[in-house]
């Protein structure tokens, strides 16, 4: 059976919002129309990111042995994957760096019922058509909608394996109906802190700081929280400082004094539940890609690690 995009939708997670191309592909969008026309002002850099197909995902159970869907890319950053996973467990990926830049993907299914995620890569973008499924098909259902806002490392960056973000590890866990607007090189930004027509979501997950901790005031940080809590009121907010880094020696004093004054400026609100970054990921250079972004390994931890802590705390 051959979906049609509006059939796709139902299957399609991560996404603020869709618009349908003149070629007939499907692309998803994490930010309104007003965040993007910033970005387009703001910085080339941002402005590409936001575009990315970060935490996408196909997902469905279905009796079906064979899926496929085309796809085609418009814009690259590092190139990772797409993945397969069937009952929780990855069983295809097939690699950006391998495929052409327009063209069909097919996947196998084994026999009888299954639930299946199809990951979307993390650092590219990646339009979408012609969905087929050999047999019915009953979209997946997600719990809480969680905003989750970040930067490359919430946006997927480090492992070169889309499902093995931390968001996507997290989530293989905890279920969450999330939209993620991590971006490379992000950092607290008040001008994209406002309200998104249409969309409220119930938590808000933010994890960034580390691209600006050489600055020299919390300004940035304080007026973001202000607006925050002006945009969503009360809503339930996790606020992750950033992560152990290994590339800045000679200023780590100041990376950390930054740190723990996110920490503070966060923990003064009631309704944000604060996690410090440092307990994520081990302070071991084998657990990053640069010293900065965690690689797969790192991922995983930070993921699990997450899950652990958001469940402590029942946020």
């Amino acid at each position: 059976m051959l979906l049609s995009n509006e059939q796709l939708k139902s299957i399609y997670f991560g996404a603020l919002r869709f618009e349908e191309t003149e070629e007939g592909y499907l692309q998803a969008f994490q930010y309104s129309r007003s965040q993007m026309d910033y970005f387009d002002n703001a910085f080339e850099f941002w402005r590409d990111r936001c575009l990315a197909s970060n935490a996408k995902t196909l997902e469905f159970t279905t009796t079906a042995t064979k899926i496929s869907f085309g796809y085609k890319f418009i814009w690259k950053g590092s190139e990772d994957t797409f993945e397969l996973f069937v009952d929780g467990m990855a069983t295809k990926i097939c690699y950006v760096k391998e495929l052409e830049e327009e063209g069909t993907l097919t996947f196998a299914l084994p026999e009888g019922k299954k639930d299946v995620i199809v990951y979307l890569p993390a650092d590219a973008t990646v339009l979408v058509r012609d969905f087929e499924i050999d047999a019915d098909y009953v979209p997946a259902v997600k719990g809480e909608k969680v905003l989750w806002i970040g930067d490359s490392i919430t946006q997927g960056y480090g492992p070169l394996r889309s499902a093995y973000t931390y968001v996507s590890v997290a989530n293989r866990i905890l279920n969450y109906d999330i939209v993620n607007q991590g971006i490379g090189g992000y950092i607290y930004d008040k001008n994209t802190m406002v309200t998104m027509e249409g969309y409220q979501p119930d938590k808000i997950i933010i994890a960034m700081g580390t691209n600006q901790f050489w600055s020299e005031t919390m300004d940035a940080v304080e007026e973001y929280y202000k607006c925050l809590k002006e945009v969503y009121g009360d809503t339930p907010v996790l606020c992750v400082s950033p992560i152990w880094r290994g590339d800045c020696p000679d200023r780590f004093d100041v990376f950390e004094r930054f740190c723990d004054n996110v920490k503070k400026i966060a923990g003064q609100y009631p309704n944000v539940t604060v996690v410090d970054g440092f307990t994520m990921v081990p302070h071991l250079e084998e657990y990053y890609l640069d010293k900065l972004h965690p690689n797969c390994l790192g991922m995983e931890h930070y993921g699990r690690t997450l899950v652990d802590a958001i469940k402590k705390s029942r946020f």
